[in-house]
């Protein structure tokens, strides 16, 4: 090699280093798996840490989100993905840890409240209390789900004996609200956005939120080979959905501005779905509670989701919180 090749390749190196040293490689972009995406509020703080850019402030690009109708296909869906961390509700991720042989963990909590569920009733209805339903028929979604849990709860709280009321599973929200117009069922459950978006064609008997304390609703989780190969980008996920949590929090209406473009909410659905929520604080910063756990064990008994004790200890793994979101169980 002359002289002029070898200082050609000095100057080659030279640029290439100066185009890593101020061009530094973009980080892969991350897909989660997150339940009721674009249905329910869920997933709420995702979306909003998103547009704001507050995961990549936290040090991961997560770019995409798979949706699912809930259970056992968000667990699927988050087991799929190659970054197998996902928001699923709490009785999915208990009965897929259970059931399915998987070595799942939970890391953090993600809503917990019920404070968007009720029963509705036709406006012209002499339905006006639970204790009204005593003999009739009310529509859940499906048997075990999270509807019949809730309104199981609520009979329970009221002292209100369940074989007095027939439960009847419609197979969703929608056709629970049809059997509720054909006059087949005196009462249906119901969730927001749906109930915000049909409320001039129906009357709230109850919400859940005026009967039921706060309870663990969603959780977030992914399998233990995940977390110990790769601890900060599950820190990062964490901390960037926390920072989603606290912008909902300082500001309801961007986040409501936030939901209209990413999700298609109409503006005053958006607007009066998120107000709904500030209050009962359904999105949890990420910290474990557990009376609020055991709460909704208690709810998967009556429905027979749960038999016996859940170690805790065994399935919650704290250590990928921030510090300032551990404490005991």
């Amino acid at each position: 090699m002359d002289l002029a090749q070898s200082n050609g390749m000095r100057v080659l190196g030279a640029a290439v280093f100066a185009a890593v040293l101020f061009n530094p490689p973009v980080a892969h972009a991350e897909e989660i798996a997150i339940t009721q995406w674009g249905q329910s509020l869920y997933g709420a703080p995702f979306a909003v840490a998103m547009e704001k850019g507050l995961f990549k402030k936290a040090g991961i690009d997560i770019a995409g989100v798979i949706g699912s109708a809930g259970g056992g296909t968000t667990v699927r869906n988050i087991l799929a993905s190659t970054t197998p961390y996902g928001e699923v509700a709490l009785p999915a991720a208990l009965a897929a840890a259970r059931d399915g042989g998987l070595d799942l963990i939970i890391v953090n909590v993600g809503t917990r409240t019920i404070a968007e569920s009720t029963l509705v009733t036709m406006p012209n209805s002499d339905i006006k209390t639970l204790e009204d339903l005593v003999g009739k028929k009310v529509a859940i979604t499906s048997p075990k789900s999270s509807s019949e849990m809730i309104f199981l709860m609520q009979l329970k709280a009221k002292n209100i004996d369940v074989a007095q009321v027939t439960r009847v599973a419609a197979g969703g929200y929608p056709p629970a609200l049809t059997m509720l117009e054909q006059g087949a069922v005196s009462a249906a459950a119901l969730i927001e956005p749906l109930s915000i978006i049909r409320k001039d064609r129906y009357r709230t008997v109850v919400a859940a939120k005026d009967i039921l304390p706060p309870m663990t609703t969603s959780v977030g989780i992914t399998t233990r080979e995940f977390a110990a190969k790769n601890g900060d980008k599950l820190r990062a996920i964490i901390a960037g959905r926390r920072a989603g949590v606290e912008a909902i929090y300082a500001d309801p209406t961007e986040a409501a501005a936030i939901l209209q473009k990413v999700w298609n909410f109409e503006p005053a659905i958006a607007k009066e779905a998120v107000n709904n929520m500030i209050g009962p604080k359904m999105w949890s910063l990420g910290k474990f509670n557990r009376v609020e756990l055991d709460r909704t064990v208690e709810g998967l008994r009556l429905i027979g989701e749960v038999k016996g004790e859940i170690d805790w200890g065994k399935l919650i793994d704290q250590s990928y919180l921030p510090k300032d979101l551990q404490g005991k169980l």
